[in-house]
């Protein structure tokens, strides 16, 4: 991320569910080219994943708003 040569703005959506809620198992839509891996981690081996396999800033910081604001933060 490069503040000073990107405008690029993110907007994050976060709510609590339940698993067996969910509508299908996940994946993007093929024909719009989306390639979706759906991944459920708990925050404590999320958290432990950063710098490891989760390496993206964007991730990062929603993991750690995760962590700050607990689970159903507004």
């Amino acid at each position: 991320m490069s503040p000073g040569s990107v405008t690029e703005k993110l907007h994050f959506f976060a709510a609590p569910y339940r698993a067996g809620e969910r509508a299908d198992a996940g994946g993007g839509l093929a024909d719009e080219g989306e390639d979706i891996e759906l991944v459920e981690l708990g925050i404590d081996d999320a958290l432990a994943r950063i710098g490891h396999d989760i390496v993206d800033a964007k991730t990062i910081m929603l993991l750690q708003w995760a962590a700050l604001a607990g689970p159903f933060a507004a």
